[in-house]
């Protein structure tokens, strides 16, 4: 089901949002934050404090400190990790050696990605008639995912600019498009980074919300509208038909 809020423009590129948008991302998450854990486990069994609990804490203690540092989700997690082992008497040059373990860990856990076959087949046929980007907040590998084919490039909030909603990443995008940010239409699962994100920066946005085929919406609708609706990104198929 499509639903129209808005007059969609002339569509020059796509660009898609990665997690939740063309995978579940929770189990992935969940699997890599285990993997952190066993890392720590193996090189440090005596910590008194490691659980997801404590380093989700750290996290929230490291963003309070150094809140620019949260656009760069990779980095962030380095710096807690390395912060929260010094709390527990940890050496500072064998906490930044235990982090640099645990989160390469949880990046190689992070990056093992199955997406689907049809999804990739739908990314293909767009691919043949625009091209495609992927604009994320985190730290997905479109590479590791054999997504890479599939796209132009790829832009990562930190390394490329700060994260969504700000627009630093759809202005990097369109300006390596050679495309004003109008013509792209941005997908993507999440109301503020995604939606709002796009139309902050000038882009068209079409939100993926799936949920409200089948159950109640996951989430509340948008403050601000998006271009389309999507239960489905097999509907992305329609446009310019």
């Amino acid at each position: 089901m499509t639903r129209f809020y808005k007059q969609l423009g002339t569509i020059k590129a796509l660009s898609f949002d990665l997690d939740d948008t063309l995978y579940a991302n929770a189990p992935v998450i969940a699997a890599a934050e285990v993997a952190m854990l066993t890392s720590l486990q193996r090189h440090k069994p005596q910590l008194t404090q490691n659980d997801i609990a404590y380093w989700q804490l750290q996290r929230q203690l490291v963003a309070v400190q150094n809140p620019q540092l949260r656009h760069d989700v990779s980095q962030w997690r380095l710096v807690a990790v390395e912060q929260g082992l010094q709390a527990q008497g940890v050496s500072h040059c064998e906490a930044q050696e235990l982090a640099e373990l645990a989160v390469s860990a949880f990046l190689e856990a992070r990056t093992t990605i199955q997406v689907t076959r049809s999804t990739v087949q739908l990314l293909e046929q767009l691919a043949s008639r625009f091209p495609l980007v992927a604009i994320t907040n985190g730290n997905a590998d479109i590479q590791k995912m054999g997504l890479a084919h599939c796209f132009q490039f790829a832009l990562r909030a930190g390394p490329d600019g700060r994260m969504k909603p700000y627009p630093d990443l759809f202005a990097t995008a369109a300006r390596r498009l050679q495309l004003s940010t109008q013509h792209i239409l941005h997908i993507g699962d999440h109301v503020r980074s995604d939606v709002l994100g796009a139309l902050n920066a000038g882009c068209m946005a079409a939100w993926l919300n799936p949920a409200v085929s089948t159950e109640p919406r996951r989430q509340a609708p948008p403050l601000v509208l998006p271009h389309l609706e999507l239960t489905s990104l097999d509907a992305l198929l329609l446009l310019g038909a």
